[in-house]
């Protein structure tokens, strides 16, 4: 089939007075990454559980592998995984149980059930702890039951809403682990996410909306051009000797430098030339400096240039450090 796992055109869902979406437009294409990339409330949960047949659109439409979520729920349904953003595992129910279960859900046949629950678990790193309630788990392991639940029945699109919310650094590498091997296997997948570092190490395009709008989209990349090239970072030693350092940086830089304090930035084109350039200025004007960097707009810079907030409002996330560890 070659139309789009995921069509969503002009959704709008309103309760009462509250418009929480209104009017997104998001298309994932089959094998594919797409991050909905917001703060808390933006909207996100809300378009997640409309694709997932979950709440009904107040208007516009959503296709998923080219069913309508509305006139036909069942047959989404039948394609779909669900991942929330609390495990939805019971406690008291083993890791196997809990996957039979499952399946049992699915009205999938046992024999299958059973060969599956047994393929996740091994899969999943949660073979030793199959016979062990879940309620023993930690964190990451619930969340990775919790992931095999909703690949029980082989869905071919994946919703994952904040799968890594509350999830200490390790676990979240493992998450992202995980994660990328479903999609080398040929599942389309949709990550909601506030962490911006999981959505540019995740997605192969990132939606981002805010107020329930899409303010933006493209790749990680493109959206870091979007807010120029690289920019300049220095700090001083001398605050009497801030207004020099600005003309040292201003010469050397593609627009106007932005102070603060005793550290100054400006947006640079050229690479790493710019430093030797910059170095010379300072210089020039007798300016000691106590740290100089040239970098990349990251996705922070351009969920703070686009909505004038970071995304992270309520939690910044640690940023995990690579490797293939999972707890």
């Amino acid at each position: 089939m070659t139309q789009a796992a995921v069509i969503a055109e002009g959704l709008v869902k309103e309760f009462g007075s509250v418009k929480a979406l209104n009017g997104i437009d998001l298309t994932v294409e089959r094998g594919q990454v797409v991050g909905l990339l917001g703060p808390n409330g933006a909207g996100k949960t809300t378009a997640v559980r409309i694709l997932s047949t979950l709440l009904t659109p107040t208007a516009g439409r959503a296709m998923i592998a080219g069913y309508d979520v509305v006139k036909q729920p069942e047959q989404v349904r039948k394609a779909i995984g669900l991942t929330g953003q609390a495990a939805a595992v019971n406690e008291y129910l083993t890791g196997r149980e809990n996957l039979m279960m499952f399946g049992a859900l699915y009205h999938l046949p046992k024999t299958y059930v059973k060969e599956r629950t047994d393929y996740l678990l091994e899969s999943f790193e949660l073979t030793e702890a199959a016979n062990r309630p879940a309620k023993t788990y930690s964190g990451g392991m619930r969340r990775r039951l919790d992931l095999a639940s909703s690949l029980i029945a082989q869905p071919s699109i994946l919703f994952l809403d904040e799968p890594t919310t509350g999830l200490d650094p390790r676990s979240r590498l493992g998450m992202w682990d995980v994660i990328n091997d479903l999609v080398a296997n040929g599942t389309t997948v949709l990550l909601t996410t506030q962490y911006l570092e999981e959505a540019d190490q995740l997605a192969q395009q990132i939606v981002v909306i805010d107020h329930g709008l899409v303010i933006a989209k493209g790749t990680a990349e493109e959206l870091k051009d979007q807010i120029g090239g690289d920019r300049i970072e220095i700090s001083i030693v001398d605050p009497s000797r801030v207004n020099e350092a600005v003309d040292a940086i201003r010469a050397v830089a593609s627009g106007e430098p932005l102070v603060e304090e005793l550290k100054i930035s400006a947006p640079v084109s050229g690479g790493s030339t710019v430093l030797v350039e910059a170095v010379r200025a300072l210089d020039s004007q007798g300016v000691e400096v106590s740290d100089l960097v040239l970098r990349r707009p990251t996705l922070d810079d351009v969920f703070l240039h686009l909505t004038g907030h970071v995304a992270e409002e309520d939690k910044p996330a640690e940023k995990p450090k690579r490797g293939r560890s999972r707890s």
